[in-house]
């Protein structure tokens, strides 16, 4: 019985739109959005509630790094790996995906200060929109070590590193797939407690409290984290029922232990187990919502810091000028959190998706006339 629950036979469901890998994509950037915006109301949320809500930013961003490994394995990785995309194309593909959106927020938050300024309501805080470090972050370039990119939009950094995840994505792939599934898992989990065991090591302090300008190495192990898992999920099969009991012990697992301590080591185990039960999840009635919401998260992403800054750049103005009580405080705290999910979803629809139709169109077009771009025959672009 328990065979037929887990196996290595051939019956791992397809990876597909609208389903819980989805919802858990739109949910896990709704949980960053409240991250970043906690600290803004009248009493910070880790004061007023529990402070997970500000020690739960690691967890949130390794979600997403670990996510990110999984998705594209399990979309890229049987093309990549049978030389159907080259490494070139694959990076070219990825990195179009993400730079235009990140440098559009980055130049509007630029404008934003100096308009700002120019008003006389300039940053309460200018330490952190310093001129000297903008170059790195508009050029993604602040998570290998290149002087620069803290403040304005900081949580691009995450951006950044994966980069470098993009470059190094085939070279990991060829490695992976040479294993069987049980390899695979011991490899990935092995890689990321040595790399644990090095940052406590040589630094001090363990691989997710990496400075920022070393983002780069916190990213990779939990990055390949998630192409490992995908390499389970498409080799094991889990029957729909065991991987539901798995995903919802799992999540109710994260939630008993954040609520006394981080236990990074133990949440991270959970969060591999909520990610392998919702691709094993069969989607058989596919959510356009859910899907449209996954596709967005992106935008919210990269846009919900921008928002809170242009927000409460107002609002903190207001406060203090008409010395506001605090029932409206957090009325104008939680319209911000509001306006941080409407940004997004206005940003995806007027500028990020016009944009990728128009870089798709011009890929096309290299092609056809037989000229790749950047020297390779990159594909269309898409979420």
């Amino acid at each position: 019985m328990a065979w037929t629950a887990i196996s290595t036979r051939n019956g791992t469901p397809p990876i597909t739109r609208g389903g819980w890998l989805d919802a858990l994509r739109f949910i896990v950037a709704s949980l960053i959005i409240l991250h970043h915006f906690q600290a803004a109301g009248p009493v910070p949320l880790a004061e007023a509630l529990h402070p997970v809500f500000e020690r739960g930013g690691f967890l949130l961003t390794n979600f997403f790094l670990i996510d990110s490994g999984y998705v594209l394995m399990r979309v890229y990785g049987g093309k990549v790996g049978r030389g159907g995309m080259s490494p070139g194309a694959f990076f070219v593909k990825r990195f179009l995906r993400v730079y235009p959106a990140h440098l559009v927020m980055g130049l509007a938050l630029v404008a934003l200060v100096l308009i700002g300024t120019a008003a006389g309501v300039g940053p309460r805080n200018p330490e952190w929109f310093a001129w000297n470090q903008l170059p790195a972050q508009l050029t993604l370039t602040q998570a290998f070590g290149v002087p620069g990119g803290l403040g304005w939009n900081a949580p691009s950094w995450s951006i950044s590193a994966l980069i470098g995840c993009y470059l190094l994505f085939p070279w990991v792939l060829r490695a992976l797939v040479r294993l069987g599934p049980w390899t695979v898992v011991l490899a990935v989990i092995g890689l990321y407690l040595l790399a644990n065991a090095a940052t406590h090591t040589l630094l001090g302090y363990p691989v997710y409290q990496m400075p920022l300008g070393y983002g780069f190495f916190r990213a990779l192990p939990l990055f390949i984290l998630g192409m490992g898992l995908a390499v389970v999920s498409e080799r094991v099969f889990i029957a729909p029922r065991l991987a539901a009991i798995v995903g919802v012990s799992a999540a109710v697992g994260l939630a008993t232990v954040q609520a006394f301590d981080k236990h990074a080591l133990i949440s991270l185990g959970f969060i591999s187990l909520i990610l392998l039960a919702a691709g094993a999840m069969p989607v058989v009635r596919p959510s356009k919502w859910i899907e449209r919401a996954s596709v967005v998260s992106f935008s919210m992403f990269i846009t919900n810091e921008v928002v809170r800054i242009a927000w409460f750049g107002v609002a903190n103005v207001l406060i203090a000028k008409f010395a506001l009580p605090t029932v409206v405080q957090w009325g104008l705290w939680g319209a911000g959190v509001a306006a941080a999910f409407v940004f997004a979803f206005a940003f995806h629809t007027a500028i990020d998706q016009p944009l990728q139709a128009r870089i798709k169109v011009w890929l096309a077009q290299g092609r056809r006339a037989g000229q790749p771009v950047s020297g390779v025959a990159a594909p269309p672009v898409s979420g």
